[in-house]
């Protein structure tokens, strides 16, 4: 059986340093109460634990701290997400603040594309409306 190809993100944090995940995240919560498709999807009043939360999680995921769980338990995404509505339209909104997020923080070119990449189908996953429903 073929060697499956290496995890693109699995090293990130140790590679960029757990800091400067958190500072993208921060970058892309900025930009959220501004944002008239996804500020109203994030309450004010916890905007600063979301925040931390997703935090958390990437920092976990590209082989950093393991809190998300340690707290959080298993991230469940599509339950915990399945309150919101996440169409073709939010998750490209989400990919776009992202992105910027991800350029504000002036990544190594490499790091920003296995991001993105992995956010991309993140974001794809977490999608909850069927194309074309109203």
């Amino acid at each position: 059986m073929p060697t499956p190809p290496p995890d693109p993100v699995a090293h990130l944090a140790q590679q960029l340093g757990e800091a400067t995940l958190r500072d993208v995240v921060a970058a892309f919560y900025r930009r959220i109460p501004s944002d008239d498709l996804l500020g109203p999807m994030y309450p004010s009043h916890d905007l600063a634990g979301a925040e931390r939360r997703l935090a958390d999680f990437l920092v976990q995921r590209c082989g950093g701290s393991p809190r998300y769980s340690q707290t959080r338990g298993h991230p469940r995404l599509r339950m915990r997400h399945q309150p919101f509505r996440i169409d073709a339209h939010a998750r490209d909104r989400w990919m776009a603040l992202m992105t910027a997020a991800l350029h504000e923080v002036e990544l190594p070119d490499d790091a920003r594309s296995a991001l993105r990449a992995f956010l991309g189908d993140v974001a794809t996953f977490l999608m909850n409306v069927p194309p074309g429903a109203p």
